[in-house]
């Protein structure tokens, strides 16, 4: 019996023994193509030869200092890397150990800013439903996602919530886009305006929304309007790409492609590419010269933040993506996806949507196409799902509660940014015979 407190603490996962490529192999020999990099994190793959490399050069010279004592140069080099990538005036990064410590860290970072320029009354971040942001306290109250933070609530902090922006499953038949897209920044409008705009610190949002509604994109022009709304009201706009940033849609961050640059990002999977746990945040120019005017210190720290051998995997891990164009190889390899999902899993009588960008995709399921009723969450779809893609030798990241945490279920894909096009043709081949076969089942019942 094994002596971790597992996800499941009445089943132990699969014994993993080694991963080369877009493949992990179990301890029985059997070889798994990774289409999901464990949770959109392993974008170049694994074993790559020249990020183990770095990793063990920088631990033969110096595998940590703590920060109250000392920066370390590869620290600095990755900080220049990622400022220098960035748009606009994103030109501070802050590291942690993930994603839920780069939210949390987003949330008192902003915080202090406000109290920095002598505005202590900002107490307030509006978030949207449907949301995920992490697993601390601080990113479970900002997420959205009402399964997760259920049993939790008395603990968190209050947060103004919004909709969602997906267009799925929430535009009306007789509304065009744009107007859709309307309604939903004239709902955070009014949201800031009954707050009161002297109480809010910021936005929060991911970009694309990944893990609780499957590789879902906003409307064009929702965050240039989010943006607009934050300027007017002095208000921060946080933007959080711990999933679907780093490249994972076909640029460096997803928010290039919707024209707008927040003042705050969260940064991580894709940041390392999981060889060492590692996460960030990009401040804008603003935010830390006030910061610096003022105290001249960020009330916040944690013992293995700008962790030497942490940034010398992220800083190989970013420096290939940029060297080998593999930005370009995301949207090639992406769209070809894309592409096939439409065209070989939208036929089929129970998938409702296909969606993404890049190298991010989701596919959402319905017990009935035209009203799109979910299936029953009892029948646990997206677990049997993944437990026969996982026979056939393939992970995908299915989950439920797409709609509200409890009903809905969708699947997840992000696979290395390397994956060939025949590894994405069984992707979607064994989806399809997965899908088929679990729905039939059902639909028979």
């Amino acid at each position: 019996m094994s002596q971790i407190i597992h996800r499941s603490l009445r089943t132990t996962p699969a014994v993993a023994v080694s991963a080369e490529g877009a493949y992990i192999t179990d301890v029985s020999g059997k070889r798994y193509l990774d289409a999901c990099g464990g949770a959109a994190v392993s974008c170049l793959g694994h074993s790559h030869p020249e990020v183990l490399a770095a990793m063990h050069r920088q631990i033969d010279q110096l595998a940590y200092a703590h920060t109250s004592f000392f920066t370390s140069e590869t620290v600095e080099q990755l900080a220049e890397q990622l400022t220098r990538t960035a748009p606009g005036d994103l030109n501070y990064a802050y590291f942690v150990s993930g994603g839920s410590e780069a939210v949390e860290t987003a949330l008192k970072l902003a915080r202090q800013y406000f109290v920095e320029i002598g505005q202590p009354e900002r107490t307030t971040f509006i978030a949207r439903k449907q949301s995920y942001h992490g697993n601390t306290l601080g990113a479970l109250a900002v997420g959205g996602n009402e399964w997760r933070r259920r049993q939790f609530a008395p603990l968190l902090m209050d947060v103004v919530r919004v909709s969602a922006c997906n267009e799925y499953r929430d535009r009306r038949d007789d509304e065009s886009q744009q107007q859709y897209t309307q309604r939903l920044l004239n709902e955070l409008e009014e949201a800031i305006l009954t707050t009161g705009p002297e109480k809010i610190i910021g936005f929060c949002a991911e970009t694309v929304v990944g893990a609780t509604t499957g590789a879902t994109p906003p409307t064009p022009g929702y965050f240039q309007g989010v943006r607009r709304l934050c300027d007017k009201y002095g208000i921060l706009y946080i933007a959080d790409e711990v999933m679907c940033g780093m490249g994972r849609t076909g640029t460096l961050h997803a928010f290039e492609q919707d024209g707008v640059v927040p003042d705050i990002v969260t940064i991580a999977k894709g940041l390392g590419g999981g060889y060492q746990p590692i996460g960030a945040v990009l401040a804008s120019e603003k935010i830390v010269a006030a910061l610096q005017a003022g105290s001249g210190l960020f009330q916040h720290g944690h013992t293995y933040i700008c962790h030497a051998t942490a940034a010398a995997a992220a800083l190989a891990v970013q420096q290939i993506i940029e060297r080998d164009n593999l930005l370009e190889q995301v949207q090639q390899q992406g769209a070809y996806l894309h592409q096939a999902l439409r065209e070989v899993l939208g036929e089929l009588p129970h998938v409702g949507d296909t969606r993404g960008r890049g190298l991010f995709a989701g596919v959402e399921l319905v017990q009935d196409k035209g009203s799109k009723t979910p299936f029953d969450p009892a029948l646990k779809l997206h677990a049997a799902i993944k437990a026969q893609c996982m026979e056939r030798g393939l992970m995908v990241y299915p989950m439920g509660g797409t709609l509200d945490g409890q009903y809905g279920d969708h699947i997840l894909i992000a696979p290395p940014f390397i994956i060939t096009r025949p590894q994405l043709d069984f992707v979607v081949e064994t989806l399809q015979q997965v899908i088929s076969t679990e729905t039939r089942k059902l639909a028979g019942r």
